[in-house]
């Protein structure tokens, strides 16, 4: 039988994971920081503007904001379902970027 890791306490000093971030360049010319946050962490319901339903809390999904922005940019990051970012350019998004 596989051993188990004994759960770490909240206040071990052991910082959390960092999340995993990345920039791709989009169709329309722009570069996007793309971070993927895990389920545990997605602890808000947002509205996906690929598909325009909810990602609700618990399900991993896709922060993404323009690169090139600065940090203008993270108030107008947007939460994604992965598979709808992965697929964005198949459809046009059901919402606004900006």
């Amino acid at each position: 039988m596989p051993r188990r890791r004994p759960p770490r306490p909240k206040d071990s000093g052991i910082p959390p994971l960092p999340l995993q971030r990345r920039v791709e360049s989009g169709a329309d010319g722009f570069d996007y920081e793309v971070r993927s946050i895990p389920a545990a962490r997605a602890v808000k319901t947002y509205r996906c503007p690929g598909c325009d339903h909810e990602i609700r809390s618990g399900v991993a999904h896709v922060a993404v904001w323009r690169a090139d922005d600065g940090e203008a940019a993270l108030d107008d990051r947007r939460h994604w379902h992965t598979a709808c970012w992965a697929n964005r350019a198949n459809r046009e998004p059901t919402r606004k970027w900006s």
